[in-house]
């Protein structure tokens, strides 16, 4: 059995189109390649879409304790690409409910008009450290974790404060 090559796209139901239309066109800074009353599809790289929003009218309300997917993450090229976007959606008085080192990536949490959660981030380790890390002691104590502030790591970064700095795990938080 040979393993898929790529995760392709996400596809959303809605009865709130218009809006989560706008948000996620603005949220990945994407474009519409196709868009009519019943579906758009959105895209911000050489795939043909990685959102699909469907317009359904009458949906019940997400039921925040009921099964499903918890999240789902895009992953920023730069410390500066995710700082960016955490300013950009700021400036829009569109907060991330929270931010957290985990050790292999930083990341900020947000949530689109349905309630939906993605999470930014970047990554902080290589894929190999990243593989050492999961499979050690930190990790095991808290494989959740470290609650971090981004104003202040944006502010760090500004002073200069290096990647490693930002990112380094041992002292998240303080």
């Amino acid at each position: 059995m040979a393993s898929p090559v790529k995760f392709a796209h996400i596809v959303f139901k809605t009865s709130q189109y218009t809006e989560m239309v706008a948000w996620w066109k603005d949220f990945l800074q994407g474009e519409a390649r196709h868009e009519n009353d019943f579906i758009t599809f959105i895209s911000y790289d050489d795939e043909h879409h990685r959102i699909a929003i469907a317009n359904i009218p009458d949906l019940d309300d997400n039921n925040p304790k009921a099964r499903g997917v918890e999240h789902f993450a895009f992953t920023y090229a730069s410390l500066e690409d995710l700082f960016g976007q955490f300013e950009r959606m700021k400036a829009k008085g569109i907060h991330p409910y929270w931010t957290i080192n985990h050790g292999m990536t930083l990341s900020a949490y947000y949530r689109d008009p349905d309630g939906n959660q993605v999470e930014t981030q970047v990554d902080s380790l290589t894929m190999e450290e990243a593989d050492a890390f999961m499979a050690g002691p930190l990790f095991a104590a808290n494989p959740i974790g470290i609650n971090v502030d981004f104003d202040k790591l944006v502010a760090q970064h500004k002073s200069g404060a290096t990647f490693a700095e930002i990112t380094d795990y041992a002292t998240a938080g303080q």
